[in-house]
């Protein structure tokens, strides 16, 4: 029973119960968090004391991280102290500006921050409940009994008006809450690296003093993320500790590499006979993941435990005069050695150094590799579990919302929806349409300046016109700070007033909006028409957050809203501007930034390993090829009779081969890999000359002489390469689909694309009504999607063959004149083509343009049509023709052919 608040002898209220667990700030994924026990009492004077303390400490500290993020963008132009003549611009950023204020100044903010501390302004009124005076007397007015934590009664966020609605104000709270907690670490964050580095935003190259330095050279600091500790394990600079943790992440890493093969090895081959002879318990019959360890009998396990025992304790002995990880009684790849000096480990260091980091990064991806397998395996009851069987999770509660579109269905990679919670993910899906629509505007935003501006003033007292505004991110300091002010309150306006949530209403649907968010305007009876209109803007709006960031992304590097490559001079990726297999149309082309850090090393071991996978490739395309015309004679394995003739082509041949002939192929491998291939200074040159010929003293000497012909065909191999690995990857793909190496497309039965194969518009050469259809990309999926892309394609092939016509037509009859509100147009004289848009000179013809469009697009609907494209026939074509059922298909046909050819 909790405590009557401030004292009392509890005789004048009957007591209640109190339980933190149920206040404000209760929030996933944490819930009700108190390790410390604080609130274990359940006294509600503490814990409304706490809770104020706690939101007064998060109000400054969001305050303060906003401090820190905005003097690197922007400062109030005058005197901080006119008096000492110290300018706001010569302060700096962070910790440094606090030997810059003057006493004066510091004396000014506590007195500032007591004023509002400590009088009347924040303060409740003294009341009395007949135990005497009980409130005020320098009370602030959430810290009384009848108060609330953080509500001083000023409205929302600071003398902006109150929340009333019961719903959205604790939501709001519970928002300010979250925002405050993680404000307070931020700013203790950007506290202890202001102070570690001397910069308020401060780079790591400036502490010098960090013990983690130790380790900066040790084998495992690659980039992207250079030397990574967040949990501070080398924080004191123990090397025997770093030794020892970095032994076990090799240990393990080995493990996992091993464990990630078991897992998928299994899915293609199993060891022939019997795992326990004893038990009958065949490899065939022990089922892949984790189900395995149920059938492995106990006999079995001893020896596992024993085996792994052996090699722990005397083969792999760990030697702490040795580097992690090596073993006296190791080689390569970690085969045994019983006598010293028999298998071989790699000499050249640099050769040594490269695989060992490639090792540790290998392992690194594996451990995450195999928990992931794990956690898919014990979900869904299969080694590679398939999503329909993990019935139970609660993400199927959102499977049916807007959003779960294709290819990828419904994807929440980071959980947020995992608890199933409907409130949060309505909330969650409200703020996506948010940023989405403000992502689609943004976006447009960045285009429409670049062909059009507002005339007159965008401030006509500091005489800035529009067109002197530049586009993107340059236009940011051209804005007058009023210009800013009224954009802020702008938005919030519609933010606080116009658009304001209502949890009765579906996420993004706001009593005021109307069709494209027009304010008070028509809405969409519910329906399937509805919800495809919805699905597109959270799709439209996924792309611009994308795209917007991009622009940001591009504009920020280069200078530029429609930023050249050639303006971003400081780029890393120019040091391999010139290097082979930078060509035309791409040039050089790095989406993944893997070369972004300018490391010629890194970039040199990736075109080596482009250049084997490129030549592997080849062979294999030709492997694919050859086999359609010519076999060889004989035998592949005389003791099986099996002649090359019997082997079929494509993955087909992969079941033939035997055991022997398998080992055979990976010993061959691995020779030309470890032995006989030996690479140079130059990527994918291993001294064996042209074609990788052999001739006069074995080693090649029919080397490309010439620079410029040499450059060339290497130029040339890379991107054969290329296309090689694209198409084996695209004939393994053919061959899987329809059980054939040159798969016959009526072998695919399963295809979906079997629906729409007589449908108009399947025609020869690339398709055959009733044979097959070309759709490269896989865009028809389904019958609805089908009908959309069709709808789609028709109302673009008609506007084509109207402008097709309108080309030629100009050539032979121009009108007269056109006439608007604002200007009179006379086109006797006007170009044609492209070039008569520049003779257009009104806004108001180009609005009618877009409203005549418009009205078009909304007016003329196929929905109610009996196929795509069917618009109903104004003209009555279908009776003037007399055109019958197969008479229209073939009349349809026509318009399709027509249309892709005017395109």
């Amino acid at each position: 029973v909790a405590r009557n608040f401030f004292g009392g002898d509890g005789t004048s209220a009957a007591p209640r119960t109190f339980d933190p667990a149920n206040e404000l700030g209760v929030q996933d994924p944490v819930g009700f968090w108190d390790p410390l026990g604080l609130a274990a009492d359940k006294d509600e004077a503490t814990f409304k004391r706490r809770r104020a303390v706690e939101i007064k400490h998060g109000r400054i500290s969001m305050y303060a991280t906003m401090g820190y993020i905005v003097p690197e963008y922007f400062k109030f132009p005058g005197y901080l102290s006119p008096s000492l003549g110290l300018k706001f611009a010569d302060v700096p950023n962070g910790l440094a500006a606090l030997s810059k204020v003057p006493v004066l100044g510091g004396a000014q903010i506590i007195a500032f921050a007591g004023l509002i501390e400590t009088t009347g302004f924040f303060q409740a009124e003294s009341t009395t409940d007949g135990r005497g005076p009980r409130e005020g007397a320098f009370a602030m007015r959430d810290s009384t009994e009848t108060g609330e934590p953080g509500n001083y009664g000023v409205g929302f966020p600071n003398f902006l008006g109150k929340v009333d609605d019961p719903e959205a104000r604790k939501s709001k709270l519970a928002a300010e809450l979250a925002n405050g907690r993680l404000a307070m670490m931020a700013i203790i964050g950007m506290f202890f690296q202001d102070g570690l580095t001397g910069s308020a935003w401060g780079d790591w190259a400036t502490y010098t003093a960090s013990p983690l330095r130790a380790f900066e050279n040790e084998l495992g600091v690659q980039a992207p993320f250079g030397f990574w500790d967040p949990l501070g394990y080398t924080a004191d600079g123990n090397k025997d500790d770093f030794t020892r943790r970095r032994v076990t992440e090799i240990k393990h890493g080995r493990v996992a590499m091993l464990a990630c093969m078991g897992y998928i090895t299994p899915e293609y081959a199993r060891w022939p006979a019997l795992c326990s002879p004893s038990e009958k318990l065949a490899f065939a019959d022990i089922d892949n993941g984790l189900k395995a360890v149920s059938l492995v009998p106990l006999a079995g396990w001893v020896q596992i435990v024993a085996f792994i025992g052996s090699v722990e304790l005397f083969q792999f002995k760990y030697d702490p005069s040795r580097a992690p990880g090596d073993y006296e009684a190791a080689g390569v790849l970690g085969v045994p050695r019983t006598v010293q000096g028999t298998a071989s480990t790699l000499a050249d260091p640099e050769a040594k150094k490269r695989k060992l980091n490639a090792e540790l990064a290998n392992g690194r991806l594996a451990m995450m590799a195999i928990i992931g397998m794990f956690f898919q395996d014990g979900l869904t009851g299969s080694a590679w579990g398939n999503w329909e069987l993990y019935t139970d999770s609660p993400l199927r509660a959102f499977e049916g919302e807007l959003g779960v579109q294709p290819p990828v269905g419904y994807w929440d990679p980071a959980g947020l929806s995992a608890d199933g919670d409907a409130e949060a993910f309505k909330r969650r899906r409200g703020i996506e349409l948010k940023h989405g629509r403000v992502a689609m505007i943004a976006c447009m935003g960045y285009i429409v300046p670049e062909y059009f501006r507002w005339p007159g003033f965008c401030s006509p007292t500091q005489g800035v016109a529009f067109e002197d505004v530049p586009n993107g991110l340059a236009a940011l300091s051209k804005i007058p700070g009023a210009g800013w002010i009224q954009i802020v309150l702008f938005c919030g306006n519609l933010e606080i007033g116009f658009f304001k949530y209502d949890p009765t209403r579906a996420p993004g649907d706001f009593a005021n909006g109307g069709v494209l968010g027009v304010p008070n305007g028509t809405t969409l009876p519910a329906g399937e028409l509805k919800n495809k209109k919805l699905s597109s803007e959270l799709a439209n709006g996924r792309l611009a957050m994308m795209a917007i960031i991009g622009m940001f992304f591009q504009d920020g590097l280069t200078g530029s809203a429609w930023g050249s490559w050639d303006l971003y001079t400081d780029s890393p990726l120019r040091a391999f501007e010139s290097e082979t297999g930078v060509q035309a149309p791409l040039g050089y082309w790095d989406p993944l930034g893997l070369s972004k850090d300018g490391d010629m090393e890194t970039f040199k071991r990736r075109r080596s390993t482009e250049l084997k996978h490129g030549r592997v490739a080849m062979f294999a395309t030709l492997g694919y090829i050859v086999p359609e015309s010519v076999k060889l004679p004989g035998y592949l394995s005389p003791t099986l009779k099996l002649p090359f003739a019997e082997i079929p082509n494509g993955l087909s041949a992969v079941t033939k081969v035997p055991g022997a002939g398998w080992f055979q192929v990976v010993l061959f491998l691995g020779y030309c890999e470890l032995a006989f291939l030996k690479e140079g200074d130059e990527p994918g040159n291993y001294g064996l000359g042209y074609l990788g010929a052999l001739n006069g003293n074995g080693r090649g000497q029919s080397f490309i002489k010439a620079p410029e012909v040499r450059k060339k065909k290497l130029n040339a191999e890379l991107a054969n390469g290329r296309l090689a690995m694209m198409a084996i990857i695209g004939m393994f793909y053919q061959d899987g689909l329809t059980g054939s190496a040159w798969g016959d497309w009526s072998n695919y039965a399963d295809s979906p694309l079997r629906a729409f194969e007589n449908e108009p518009g399947c025609q020869f050469p690339l398709g055959e009504s009733g044979k097959y259809i070309w759709d490269p990309a896989g865009l028809a999926t389904d019958p609805e999607t089908f009908k959309k892309y069709r709808s789609a394609e028709i109302k673009h092939g008609r506007v084509a063959m109207l402008a097709t016509f309108g080309l030629v037509f100009q050539h032979y009859y121009h009108f007269k004149a056109l006439s608007f509100p604002d200007s009179y147009l006379d086109l006797s004289g006007s170009p044609n083509g492209v070039e008569a848009i520049s003779q257009y000179p009104s806004n108001v013809g180009f609005a009618c343009l877009v409203l005549s469009a418009g009205i078009a697009e909304m007016y003329f609907n196929d929905e109610k049509g009996e196929f795509p494209g069917d618009f109903g026939d104004p003209w009555g074509l279908k009776q003037t023709m007399n055109l019958n059922k197969e008479g229209l298909e073939k009349f349809r046909r026509y318009e399709l052919e027509h249309g892709r050819l005017a395109m």
